[in-house]
C-alpha cells in the first residue's frame, strides 16, 4: 500500500543563537557583595548589534516516494537588538506589568537541548503611571530574537539581570520601548520570539554554598529526549515574565516574588501548542501541561529518512489559577492504579506497585473529607534520578517512583490526592486543604501531639511574616496571599480552628460540596473586602455549622490582622464544698486578632477544659470547678497561632480549705 504526504518543517536558527551566546549569555558567578542586591551584570564593553536568528535557515520537504527537497531561506533583517550595561526600567515598572492572555507556540528540540518560542501576549498597566517601556524577561540561557508591539518591529536593548527566580541566577530582559506610553489600567499586545537551550544548571544554589551534585538534583529542569521539565518562574523562566530581580539569601524575598508571580497569573487565558521534534523511534509518550495531561499527536517518518526527526503535537488551553505554566514531555510507561495514573522508567516498572498499592489504602481517608471522587484523576511522572526533587502542579506530581517507606509514601499521597480532589484556584485553599490533611493524616497515624508539631514548626516563619499590628502592614489576608507561610501554614491552622468552632462533620461536608466555579462566580459578585473567605463559610454554615463565624473570618480569613498574643494574667482556686475547687483563669490577648482557645486546669486525677473566646486587646476569665485540689492551668494546645509560644502553663499553689458549712469561698471573685 502507497501513502500519500507532504511534510515540511521549520527549524528555528538555534546555531546562530548559539554562536552569538558568547556575548549574550553573562553567567559568571556573582561576587559575594551582590548576595542580597539585585543588579544588572556589566554588558561587553562595546555592545554591539545583534541580529540573532529565529527565521527559517532551511525548510524539508518529503513526496510520496520519499524523496526530500531541501531550501535554505534567509533570515529577514530586523531591528537591533543591543546589550544594556545597565537595566532601562524600574522595579515599579516591573510589578505594574499584568499579562492577560499568553498564546504560546513552543517546539522543543530535545537532541539538542534546545527551545524556541513564539509568544503572542496582551500586558495591562496596573499600575498608577504610564508606562514609556515594557519590561520582558525570560532565563538567560535563552535569547530574544524580535518583538513587535502592535504589529511593528521595534529596536530594544536586553539586560542580563541577577534574580534567582530562574536556575542559572539571571534572566535577560528585553525593554521594549513604546511609542505612546501605556497608560494605567490600558492594554497592548505583543508579539515576541525567543529560543537557547535549557539544561540543567546548579549556579545560583551553588553561590549559596549548596554542592553542585546536591543542587542539580533540586534544578533539574532541562530538555532531553527521554524527559522534558520545564517548571516555570521560580525554576526555569521559559515563558516571559516582568519581576522584581531576587536573589537567594535575602530573607523570604524569592519565595514571596513566586507567590507574587502566580497571584498575578491568577486569570490569565492561557494557550499553548506543543512540537517536541525526536529521534526517530523515541517518541515522548506523556505529556502534561500545567500538571494537566495533553493528547499527543506522533507523526514519525524516520523509515523513510532515518534523518528526518518525528514530530509529536499538542495543544492545551485554560484559564490560570494560582500556578507558574510548566510544561513536561517524557518517555514513559502507564501504570494504572486508584484514581491515577503512574509513568515510569523501566528500572521503576515493578517498585511501582508499592505506590499503587498505597493509593489503595489512603483514598478512603481523603474520600471523607474531600468527597467520594477527585476532579482529576493524579498523574504521577517518574523523575529521572532517585535523588530528584518531588514537584506538584495541581492533580501532578513529578517524583521519582523508587521505593519508599510506607509512612512517607502515605503522606505524598494524601497531599497529591486533595490536589486532585480540590482543584481549587485559590492558594490558600488548594494549598492550605493539602497540607491541613497532612496533619490529619499525621493525626490518625502517630497521634495529635506529632500532628501539632507539623503546624509549629513553620509557626516561627509565619509569626515573622504577619504585622504586629493591622496600621503598621496588610498583611496578607488569606485570599490574596501570595507566600507560603500564608496560603500553606496559616491556611492549615484556620482548618484547625474550624474543627473546635464548627466541628469536623461540618468541615467535611463543606469540603465536600466546595465547587471551584461557584467560588470565583461568587468572587466576581462581591466588593475586595469580603472575597474569599464567604463562600466558605456559607457552606460551613450548610454544612451543620452552628455558630456565628463571621468573627473569626473577618479576623482571620478576609483580613490580616496579625496573630493573637495571649498570656495567663493570673489564676485564683477557691476551694468549694465536697473537695472540689472553682478555679478562674484570667487571660489577656495583646494581639490585633480574636481567638477561642481551651482552657484546662489539672488535677492530680483529671483535666477539665472548656474554651474561651478572648477578644484583640482585651482580656477574658474562664471558671472551671475540678474535683480535688488543682495543679496547673494551661492555655492554647498548639490549634492557635501565636506570635511566642502557642501553649501557655501556669501552676497552681493550693488554695487556701473552705470553712466548714460555708460554700465557694468569693464566688464573684475574677
Amino acid at each position: 500500500m502507497m501513502f500519500s504526504f507532504a511534510r515540511i518543517r521549520a527549524i528555528a536558527a538555534v546555531a546562530a543563537l548559539v554562536a552569538a551566546s558568547a556575548g549574550w549569555a553573562q553567567t559568571a558567578a556573582r561576587p559575594a557583595s551582590q548576595a542580597k542586591t539585585a543588579a544588572s551584570q556589566p554588558a561587553p564593553a562595546k555592545p554591539q548589534a545583534s541580529q540573532p536568528g529565529g527565521k527559517v535557515i532551511f525548510s524539508r520537504s518529503s513526496d510520496a516516494n520519499g524523496q526530500t527537497t531541501t531550501e535554505a531561506g534567509p533570515a529577514a533583517p530586523q531591528p537591533a537588538i543591543q546589550m544594556a550595561s545597565e537595566p532601562a526600567v524600574s522595579d515599579e515598572a516591573r510589578q505594574a506589568i499584568r499579562f492577560t492572555v499568553m498564546n504560546l507556540d513552543v517546539r522543543l528540540h530535545p537532541s539538542n537541548n534546545q527551545m524556541a518560542v513564539r509568544a503572542l501576549l496582551t500586558v495591562r498597566n496596573d499600575g498608577k503611571t504610564a508606562l514609556t517601556r515594557v519590561p520582558l524577561q525570560i532565563s538567560s540561557t535563552l535569547n530574544w530574537e524580535q518583538i513587535r508591539v502592535e504589529g511593528r518591529d521595534v529596536s530594544f536593548p536586553v539586560a542580563t539581570l541577577n534574580s534567582d527566580t530562574d536556575h542559572t541566577g539571571q534572566l535577560h530582559e528585553a525593554a521594549v520601548p513604546l511609542a505612546q506610553p501605556l497608560q494605567p489600567g490600558a492594554t497592548l499586545q505583543l508579539d515576541v520570539t525567543y529560543s537557547g537551550t535549557v539544561s540543567k544548571a546548579a549556579k545560583r544554589l551553588v553561590a549559596v554554598g549548596a554542592p553542585e551534585d546536591q543542587a542539580l538534583l533540586s534544578d533539574w529542569d532541562e530538555v532531553t529526549v527521554p524527559f522534558t521539565g520545564l517548571r516555570g518562574f521560580g525554576n526555569v523562566v521559559w515563558y516571559p515574565v516582568a519581576s522584581v530581580p531576587v536573589i537567594l539569601g535575602d530573607g523570604a524575598r524569592v519565595f514571596n516574588e513566586i507567590g507574587r508571580h502566580k497571584q498575578s497569573m491568577t486569570g490569565v487565558r492561557f494557550r499553548l501548542r506543543l512540537t517536541v521534534e525526536f529521534p526517530h523511534g523515541h517518541p515522548p509518550t506523556v505529556a502534561l501541561v500545567n500538571g494537566h495531561p495533553v493528547a499527543l499527536k506522533v507523526t514519525d517518518l524516520g523509515g523513510l529518512d532515518p534523518e528526518v526527526t518525528g514530530v509529536a503535537a499538542a495543544s492545551y488551553a485554560s484559564v490560570l489559577g494560582f500556578e507558574a505554566p510548566s510544561i513536561f514531555a517524557a518517555i514513559r510507561k502507564p501504570n494504572a492504579g486508584t484514581n491515577l495514573t503512574a509513568w515510569t522508567v523501566p528500572e521503576d516498572d515493578v517498585t511501582v506497585e508499592s505506590w499503587v498499592t498505597e493509593a489503595v489504602a489512603v483514598t478512603p481517608f481523603v474520600q471523607g473529607w474531600l468527597g467520594k471522587s477527585p476532579r482529576a484523576q493524579l498523574t504521577l511522572l517518574d523523575l529521572p534520578d532517585p535523588g530528584d526533587a518531588p514537584f506538584e502542579a495541581g492533580a501532578m506530581l513529578a517524583v521519582p517512583l523508587r521505593v519508599q517507606t510506607q509512612s512517607h509514601l502515605d503522606a505524598m499521597l494524601v497531599h497529591a490526592y486533595a490536589h486532585a480532589w480540590m482543584q481549587s484556584p485559590r492558594a490558600w485553599l488548594s494549598e492550605g486543604v493539602a497540607f491541613f490533611l497532612d496533619t490529619l493524616w499525621m493525626e490518625r497515624q502517630k497521634g495529635r501531639e506529632q500532628a501539632l508539631g507539623m503546624l509549629e514548626a513553620d509557626r516561627a516563619a509565619l509569626a515573622l511574616e504577619e504585622p504586629s499590628s493591622p496600621g503598621e502592614s496588610s498583611g496578607q489576608p488569606l485570599p490574596v496571599a501570595t507566600a507560603p507561610v500564608y496560603y500553606r501554614t496559616k491556611a492549615a491552622y484556620v482548618f484547625w480552628m474550624l474543627r473546635d468552632l464548627a466541628g469536623d462533620a461540618a468541615i467535611q461536608a463543606a469540603l465536600k460540596a466546595y465547587d471551584p466555579a461557584q467560588d470565583v462566580a461568587q468572587d466576581a459578585a462581591q466588593d475586595a473586602a469580603s472575597k474569599g473567605g464567604s463562600y466558605l463559610e456559607s457552606l460551613l454554615k450548610q454544612g451543620g455549622a452552628r455558630r456565628d463565624l463571621s468573627w473569626f473570618f473577618a479576623d482571620w480569613v478576609d483580613a490580616d490582622k496579625g496573630l493573637p498574643d495571649l498570656t495567663i494574667q493570673s489564676v485564683f482556686p477557691n476551694a468549694a464544698q465536697a473537695g472540689t475547687t472553682l478555679v478562674a483563669v484570667n487571660v489577656s490577648n495583646s494581639g490585633y486578632a480574636a481567638a477561642e482557645v481551651p482552657v484546662s486546669v489539672r488535677t492530680a486525677k483529671a483535666t477539665v477544659t472548656e474554651r474561651l473566646l478572648v477578644p484583640a486587646r482585651s482580656t477574658a476569665v474562664q471558671r472551671l470547678l475540678v474535683m480535688g485540689v488543682p495543679t496547673e492551668a494551661q492555655v492554647n494546645d498548639g490549634t492557635v497561632p501565636e506570635t511566642e509560644a502557642s501553649v501557655h502553663v501556669t501552676k497552681i499553689d493550693p488554695p487556701p480549705p473552705a470553712p466548714l458549712g460555708i460554700g465557694p469561698v468569693n464566688p464573684t471573685r475574677p
